[in-house]
C-alpha cells in the first residue's frame, strides 16, 4: 500500500489555529479516496510561507523522507509548503531524489512546470503583501497611529466603532511608566551609565518593557537606528516610521534589518504623546556626542599604537633586550657571536665604563666584552 504523509501549514494570512486541522482533513479524505495509507502528520502552526529553513515541521518532513518513511507527501496546495520559490525548488530536487512525490489538493501531483510558475506567482504574492501592508501601515503612520508594537511608556487604547470593530494604533500614556523614562533620562543626562540605570533599576524592582530584567542594551540601543528607550523621538512627540527595512538572509531564513536613507523615513507629529520636554531629551544628546567623540579618540589611540608597533623591528630571538649580565647589568647576548668577540681565556675585569657591548659566553660560563666605540 502507497503509504502518504500529509503536511498543513497556517501563517498570517490565515490565523485560524484549527486552519491545520481543516487542511489534514481534506487530505484525509484524499488519501481514503485513494487506497494511499497515512503513515505521519507534520505540521508547522503561526509560520510565514516565505521560508522552510526555519520551520521545524518541514525539516523533520525532509529527514523522514530521505529515511525511506513514506511515498507521497500530501498537502492542500503548493503554497501550503512554501511560498518561497527558491525553497519550493529545493524541496522538490530533495523529495524527487529521495523517491518521494508531492502531491497537493488544488495542484494534483507536482512537476517541474509546477515549481516553476507556482514558484513564481507565489512569489510575486509575496511581493505584492508586502507592498500591500506596507501602504496599510503608513496611513496609519501618517494618522498619528502605532504602525506596529508598543513603546516602553505607553498604553493600548482599546475602543471599538459603530460596527464593533475595534479601532487599531490608538495608545496614550501610561504616567507611571513615562516617570520611569524620565528618570533614565535624566540619570543619564547627569552622567550615569545605562549599566548603572538598568542595575538599580532593576534592585528596585522595575519591571522592564519586556516584564523581565532590564539591561542597558535596553537603554543604550543603537542612535543612528533609533532604537533603545534613550533614542526614542516618540518622547517628544515625534513618531519617526521606515527608519528601517526587513530582509530575509536566504541562509539562515531570517530577517535581518538594513538602515533606510532619511528621505524615506515617514515622521509625523504627535504633540499628545510627548513624555519630557527639549531641554531633557537634548541634554542626553549632548552627553551621547561626547561619549562618541571620546569612544572615536580612545579608537584611534590604540590604532595609533598597534600600527606603531607593527612598524617596529621585531627582534631576531625570543628574549633580545630582555637579558641583562649578572655582573654588569647590562644588555647580554648568547650564542657564536657573542664567543667570537673575545678569546675563551679572558677573565672579568672591571666594569666597562663606556659604550660597550656584553655577552655570555656558554661554553666557559664566564661574562665576555667588546668596546663599540
Amino acid at each position: 500500500m502507497t503509504r502518504v504523509a500529509l503536511y498543513a501549514r497556517y501563517s498570517s494570512d490565515n490565523q485560524r489555529a484549527a486552519s491545520i486541522e481543516d487542511q489534514f482533513h481534506l487530505c484525509e479524505e484524499r488519501a481514503a479516496r485513494e487506497g494511499w495509507q497515512v503513515v505521519d502528520y507534520y505540521r508547522d502552526a503561526a509560520i510565514s510561507g516565505a521560508s522552510m529553513i526555519l520551520r521545524p515541521g518541514i525539516q523533520t518532513l525532509l529527514r523522514d523522507a530521505q529515511a525511506g518513511q513514506f511515498d507521497i507527501v500530501l498537502a492542500e496546495a503548493l503554497d501550503r509548503v512554501s511560498r518561497d520559490q527558491a525553497d519550493v525548488a529545493t524541496l522538490f530536487k530533495r523529495l524527487q531524489f529521495a523517491g518521494v512525490q508531492i502531491v497537493t489538493l488544488s495542484e494534483g501531483e507536482i512537476s517541474e512546470l509546477h515549481v516553476g510558475l507556482k514558484g513564481t506567482m507565489n512569489a510575486l504574492f509575496l511581493k505584492d503583501l508586502a507592498m500591500k501592508t506596507h501602504r496599510g501601515l503608513r496611513g496609519r503612520v501618517e494618522a498619528g497611529k502605532s504602525g506596529g508594537g508598543l513603546c516602553y511608556g505607553y498604553r493600548v487604547i482599546r475602543q471599538f466603532d459603530t460596527h464593533g470593530e475595534p479601532i487599531r494604533g490608538d495608545r496614550e500614556i501610561d504616567d507611571a511608566q513615562a516617570e520611569i523614562v524620565r528618570r533614565i533620562f535624566r540619570e543619564f543626562a547627569a552622567g550615569r551609565s545605562p549599566l548603572s540605570i538598568a542595575s538599580r533599576l532593576n534592585d528596585e524592582g522595575v519591571p522592564s518593557p519586556t516584564g523581565g530584567k532590564w539591561n542597558n542594551t535596553t537603554l543604550r540601543g543603537n542612535a543612528l537606528r533609533g532604537t533603545g528607550i534613550l533614542n526614542n523621538e516618540l518622547y517628544i512627540g515625534r513618531l519617526v516610521w521606515n527608519r528601517l527595512r526587513y530582509l530575509k538572509d536566504p541562509q539562515t531564513g531570517k530577517r535581518v534589518s538594513r538602515l533606510n536613507p532619511q528621505a524615506e523615513w515617514i515622521i509625523t507629529d504627535v504633540p499628545e504623546l510627548r513624555i519630557m520636554d527639549d531641554d531633557l531629551w537634548q541634554a542626553v544628546r549632548t552627553r551621547q556626542a561626547l561619549i562618541a567623540e571620546k569612544s572615536v579618540n580612545i579608537s584611534a589611540g590604540i590604532r595609533a599604537s598597534l600600527n606603531k608597533l607593527n612598524g617596529q623591528r621585531r627582534p631576531k630571538s625570543l628574549l633580545s633586550g630582555l637579558v641583562f649580565c649578572g655582573v654588569w647589568a647590562v644588555p647580554a647576548r648568547s650564542g657564536a657571536a657573542a664567543a667570537s668577540l673575545v678569546p675563551p681565556t679572558w677573565t672579568t675585569g672591571p666594569a666597562p665604563t663606556g659604550p660597550r657591548s656584553v655577552a655570555r659566553n656558554w661554553k666557559t660560563g664566564c661574562c665576555v666584552a667588546s668596546r663599540t666605540g
